[in-house]
């Protein structure tokens, strides 16, 4: 499951949320503003993705059973899709629903500086969120590049949190710059026109989430250094002479399975075998932490290859 850090970003984002989203529905119910009203929109989507992604986290933590044997891991992989579900249909729609409205029906902003005040504090309580999302996927990350650590993260709860307040900080400086202008040209359409960049700004977040969270629901292995190590260390086992295959797959951030297919020698006693295979064990999961399972088949390289004949035939 997610860690300590992950839970700690989760409610750093859902305390700074809900401090800000009913003041933007009070300013836009007293302004008349439809940004206003898409940051409010936004705002109360995102304290509810947070709240899904602490479920997602707790359903995780469930222990195996006989109906879950590899236990609820995915489950949050499920929830963040979710997450990125309700982003695109509640906070992208309305909020490109509500700017259209207000571009076929504009009228002006009453009283524009109390938006002034409520997206400048929103900024900051967002920026205070965002660097604390920010510094987690830092220390995650590495020494890798952002888009290769985002593509090989296998915890979606503290990427969900960074794009999910990235999109917040570029609503809010959208929609200063929609309300100003609404005000500056005395143009209210431009409101509206800022409505609907939130929204498309809120879409195109949500695709990238979606994508990104729908690869670890159906299955994701381990990154490619990390399966080079595990097939290392199987080849170096006492009497192996073969990989014939490696599998891996994620079912939670620190949740790997490895699967196995190893050739061994022909005289190599049986109580050889045995050893082998619990030292192999044995050393995957220490150099590798996340592994907790490891799967091993004694196979000669034909009756391998004759069973993915038969497997792709049949």
């Amino acid at each position: 499951m997610a860690g300590h850090g992950s839970k700690t970003v989760i409610l750093a984002a859902l305390g700074g949320n809900a401090l800000i989203a009913g003041t933007k529905f009070v300013a836009a119910a007293f302004t008349g503003s439809a940004a206003m009203m898409s940051e409010g929109i936004h705002s109360l989507v995102d304290t509810g993705n947070q709240i899904l992604l602490l479920y997602g986290m707790r359903q995780a933590a469930r222990p195996a059973t006989a109906e879950h044997p590899f236990g609820y891991g995915l489950r949050l992989y499920f929830w963040a899709f979710v997450v990125a579900i309700l982003i695109f249909g509640l906070g992208a729609g309305l909020s490109i629903l509500h700017g259209i409205e207000k571009i076929r029906d504009p009228h002006p902003i009453q009283d524009a500086w109390v938006n002034y005040i409520v997206l400048a504090l929103g900024i900051v309580f967002e920026g205070a969120v965002w660097m604390v999302a920010f510094k987690a996927f830092r220390a995650e990350k590495g020494d890798g590049g952002w888009i290769a650590a985002i593509r090989a993260s296998k915890d979606p709860t503290i990427f969900t949190v960074l794009f999910e307040d990235s999109a917040a900080l570029l609503g809010l400086v959208t929609a200063l710059i929609g309300i100003a202008l609404a005000q500056t040209l005395e143009m209210p359409i431009l409101d509206g026109v800022a409505s609907v960049i939130i929204g498309i700004i809120l879409a195109l977040t949500a695709a990238f989430l979606a994508y990104e969270c729908q690869s670890l629901l159906t299955g994701e292995g381990v990154s490619a250094p990390v399966r080079a190590s595990i097939r290392s260390i199987a080849a170096a086992g006492n009497g192996v002479e073969r990989i014939n295959e490696s599998l891996t797959m994620h079912f939670g951030p620190n949740d790997v399975l490895v699967a196995l297919s190893l050739d061994f020698s022909n005289t190599l006693p049986a109580a050889g075998v045995e050893d082998t295979v619990s030292a192999i064990e044995r050393a995957i999961k220490a150099a590798h932490p996340d592994v907790t399972r490891v799967f091993v088949e004694a196979q000669s390289f034909e009756a391998h290859r004759r069973s993915l004949v038969e497997a792709a035939q049949g």
